[in-house]
């Protein structure tokens, strides 16, 4: 499977150790199966940390996973969105829970990106201006996109360079 990572440096040498924390589904590798969504985070990186619009592209070899933990949400649900919550939150300490992959417990997450809508409600939701109800209610219609993020060198080993996107 094809798979492609958008930033703003060419990537071919995956470092677990660069890979910023407190994202979606833990610190890790994230790519993507659509083209235009990896140049859309490019686009974004650029712009907040200069440098140039890089998509990478890598082959996701399924064949060597037998022995990793994966998570995958098929879409948006409650458990996904306090995923991601917990994830994102700096100030988690339920390290054991479930609920979180913050010591890299799955080695390869799969579900959908929490977009800025998402984020809006997942605020909401934790101030308590809104009920669990009402956010699962408020990810029912959303269209989101998908990212597979890689957290352990074993999982970073499915993955082979395979150069640049190129339209």
């Amino acid at each position: 499977m094809i798979l492609h990572h958008g930033s703003n440096i060419l990537v071919s040498e995956i470092d677990l150790i660069r890979c910023r924390p407190y994202r979606d589904f833990g610190t890790g590798f994230y790519l993507t199966i659509y083209p235009d969504q990896a140049k859309r985070m490019a686009s974004r990186v650029v712009r907040i940390y200069g440098g140039k619009e890089n998509v990478s592209v890598f082959d996701y070899d399924e064949t060597l996973i037998s022995d990793l933990k994966i998570l995958m949400f098929e879409k948006p649900c409650i458990e996904w969105a306090k995923f991601v919550m917990n994830n994102r939150d700096r100030y988690f300490s339920d390290k054991e829970s479930t609920l979180c992959n913050l010591d890299a417990k799955y080695d390869i997450v799969i579900g959908p990106v929490a977009n800025d809508d998402m984020a809006l409600l997942f605020r909401q939701y934790a101030q308590q201006l809104i009920s669990l109800e009402i956010l699962a209610k408020g990810m029912e219609f959303r269209n989101l996109t998908n990212q597979y993020s890689f957290h352990t060198e074993k999982a970073i080993a499915t993955l082979k360079y395979a150069g640049m996107f190129d339209e």
